[in-house]
């Protein structure tokens, strides 16, 4: 379309952008003086040759000026401390074409500036007022139905928008996953929330998909096409060439998308309904009939700057700035509606301060709607745990048949069998959640016919089949994200990550997002994952820090992440069915992590012994969240904290501190090490007389902080107390390794100087 030529007088040369924007729009409606056409019947196209109709267009200019409107309030009644948002839309109000041409059960993943496109989508429901719905947002009111008062996003449980934060690009990877989940159901029988012909839209920046995150995406929705494997995920990339203050140079969005292959390539015009309709319309029928991913280029404009606090005027020229202003989308619409008879200058006008006035009444009105008030109140959605619910799902053992035939026959269950070490009951009870639960997949990269790096996975492809059990490509990014959108249509993912260091690639697909959706949708969204990560360290010199990984203090700082880390066989497959009832009952996201060095350990103290096996726990049987194991519960001369490969190592530490000291052990395996129970803790740390925290993390960051704090908050921090840690250094390769992780010896040598200590403090 051609620029429309807009004078701004010389009053409006000032900072605030906002305004001038909003005077620009009266004063060319004022100023029109073209000559108007018949109006249109509803169904007749609001201009000859548009494939909008008069009635598609009053819609989404209605929408248009919603959206416009809640920015302008927002701007003014910021700096009243009223509203505490200022992240607008203006100049993307063309993605309420998207919203129109797609329908609410396709679910949403939404860049920040879609106000037109929830103001459209909310007329495909009655009862949604998307002003008053917004106001309370922008006013962070608990009674906010998107957030619950706890962030500004966009959301909507009953019109499938699932609440993005202020991300970048983030939310790219799920939303594919999403669209592979939506066919992925019906092969393996799930029933979907959505129509099986429902796509997935996923809006961004131009600037945003540069991230590497959204890099992620576009591959593996290309790698996933080029299969010919369907994934409907329609991208909207919404171009208004500026990321904040850096521009995205002329043409590159068509330039890096026009001929990807297997990335569908489609431009509208976001700036002018007449024209774009069409471009947006085949955009969306393309993506919905071939079910393959597709790359919608929306053209757009961002007018007032980034946000409130952006004062363009600073750093652009006055001549730029009023360049960019005769773009403005509404000033096209204006024209349309003009040119079209639909409107007259007057009742445009009269429509346009109509819809001011109901943005600032309900902002006003929103004002005054209760606050969130007290932490419980922010918190309450965040990690919601239902004990008595979550034990009786762990226990449920009501698929006995299924079990059956899974594992070949009674006399092949796993709990007939002999003790048997960490690995295989890992295994077997990964074969036993597959049978209870027909929703669950288990995926990753060499998950399938290999059975897993460790072999953790074997037997499952067999018994399963591929639409259960599959590789993914080496990605980590892409495999959360897709486990978040299986979670997304109901289904139980349950993810492979090879090692923990192979996570951190990836670890804002679960502190940024899965792990946040029930915060910030009011848990009306849920997510749940199980996911599953080789770890730790003691690998006896293989491969080095990317394959001895002890960087649990990253997970432990995700708000509402459940982690769990077992030391042997039976412990492990009692965790793991609380963690999927975990994920059923109350939707949480979940981390189980596998000391990969304990794997194939069979003895406990030597060679040979087989103390370090154990018989399968039987269905009924499951550990609840929090709850520690206890060795030598009656002794009280040192007690030793620890968990993972710390347990049998501490177990063998404390033969021989009884033999030097002939004191009394007691040992104490953790297991669950977010959240740490903090009672459990000090309920065993209030007999003892001494007390050693054995951590293999490293001494600035791992979870021995979080035991020590729990004892001194407890008040018992006057006892004598000591901690092993691994060091402050990346884990090298062969023997070397040995020298940064916490070892026996290490253990003995503490508690002689605790030992010390305890005898120096009893001297008068």
């Amino acid at each position: 379309m051609n620029a429309i030529k807009t004078p701004v007088p010389a009053r409006h040369k000032g900072f605030n952008r906002a305004e001038i924007v909003d005077a620009n729009f009266s004063e060319f409606v004022q100023a029109w003086q073209g000559r108007a056409l018949p109006a249109p019947r509803g169904g007749d196209p609001v201009l000859p040759g548009s494939a909008c109709t008069a009635r598609d267009f009053r819609e989404l200019f209605e929408s248009q000026l919603i959206s416009r409107h809640l920015d302008l309030m927002a701007r003014v009644l910021r700096v009243q401390n009223k509203v505490f948002y200022t992240i607008g839309s203006s100049g993307h109000e063309g993605n309420a074409m998207v919203a129109r041409l797609t329908r609410h059960t396709d679910p949403a993943f939404l860049h920040y500036r879609s106000g037109a496109f929830m103001a459209e989508r909310s007329r495909k429901l009655p009862g949604i007022d998307p002003v008053a719905d917004s106001a309370l947002s922008f006013a962070a009111s608990k009674e906010d139905p998107a957030s619950g008062g706890r962030h500004k996003v966009w959301g909507s449980k009953p019109l499938w928008v699932l609440p993005q934060t202020s991300t970048i690009a983030s939310h790219l990877p799920k939303a594919f996953g999403t669209a592979v989940a939506i066919e992925q159901a019906p092969r393996i029988g799930h029933p979907l929330p959505v129509p099986k012909d429902s796509i997935v839209i996923c809006s961004f920046g131009d600037a945003s998909s540069n991230h590497a995150t959204a890099q992620v995406a576009f591959n593996a929705a290309a790698y996933t096409a080029y299969q010919r494997l369907p994934a409907p995920v329609l991208f909207v990339c919404e171009d208004n060439g500026i990321g904040i203050s850096v521009k995205t140079p002329s043409g590159w969005i068509a330039n890096n998308f026009r001929d990807r292959k297997d990335l569908d390539y489609f431009f509208a015009d976001g700036l002018d309904l007449a024209e774009g309709y069409a471009q947006v319309q085949r955009a969306v029928e393309h993506c919905r009939g071939t079910r393959r991913p597709t790359f919608l280029h929306l053209k757009t404009t961002r007018l007032a700057g980034h946000a409130g606090t952006d004062f363009e005027i600073e750093w652009r020229s006055f001549e730029e700035l009023t360049a960019l202003e005769a773009t403005d989308p509404l000033l096209r619409s204006a024209s349309i509606a003009l040119e079209s008879g639909l409107y007259t200058s007057e009742a445009l006008l009269d429509e346009y301060e109509a819809i001011r006035k109901r943005c600032f009444a309900a902002a006003e009105a929103a004002y005054d709607r209760p606050k969130l008030a007290t932490l419980e109140e922010v918190m309450q959605p965040l990690a919601p745990y239902s004990p008595e619910a979550v034990a009786d799902e762990a226990v449920r053992a009501d698929y006995a048949e299924r079990r059956i035939a899974v594992f070949g026959g009674k006399d092949k269950l796993p709990e007939t069998q002999p003790p048997r070490h960490l690995a295989l009951q890992i295994n077997a009870a990964l074969h036993e959640l597959l049978a209870k639960y027909p929703e669950s997949l288990v995926f990753g990269e060499d998950v399938a016919q290999k059975g897993g790096v460790y072999t953790l996975t074997r037997g499952l492809y067999k018994a399963f089949k591929g639409a259960r059990v599959f590789n993914t490509l080496l990605d980590e990014t892409t495999i959360l994200g897709l486990a978040q959108g299986y979670a997304n249509m109901g289904m139980l993912p349950i993810p492979e990550i090879q090692y923990l260091a192979y996570f951190h690639n990836a670890c804002d697909q679960i502190r940024g997002e899965a792990a946040s959706l029930q915060f910030f949708s009011n848990d009306q969204f849920r997510n749940p994952l199980l996911v599953r990560i080789a770890s730790l360290g003691y690998q006896k010199g293989f491969g080095g820090h990317f394959h001895n990984d002890n960087s649990i203090a990253g997970l432990r700082d995700i708000p509402g992440l459940v982690v769990g880390c077992p030391s042997r066989g039976d412990d492990a497959a009692t965790m793991l069915r609380t963690l999927a009832a975990l994920c059923k009952v109350d939707g949480r996201v979940c981390v189980f992590l596998e000391p990969i060095a304990l794997y194939m350990t069979k003895d406990r103290y030597e060679a040979g012994d087989g103390q370090w096996q154990f018989e399968y726990p039987a269905p009924g049987e499951a550990m609840p969240l929090g709850e520690g194991r206890v060795y030598n519960e009656a002794a009280e001369d040192l007690v030793i904290f620890t968990f993972g490969n710390g347990v049998p190592m501490s177990l063998r530490a404390a033969r021989e501190i009884e033999r030097q000291r002939k004191w009394q052990v007691r040992v104490v395996d953790l297991r669950w090490l977010l959240p740490l129970n903090e009672a459990f803790i000090a309920a065993q740390a209030k007999t003892a007389k001494r007390i050693l925290v054995v951590d293999e993390g490293r001494r600035s960051a791992g979870v021995g902080e979080g035991i020590l704090t729990a004892l001194v908050e407890a008040g018992l921090g006057d006892k004598p107390i000591a901690r092993v840690v691994g060091a402050d250094t990346y884990t090298p390769l062969a023997g070397a390794a040995l020298l940064v992780l916490p070892g026996e010896p290490d253990i003995v040598a503490a508690a002689g100087k605790l030992a010390r200590a305890h005898g120096r403090r009893k001297r008068p």
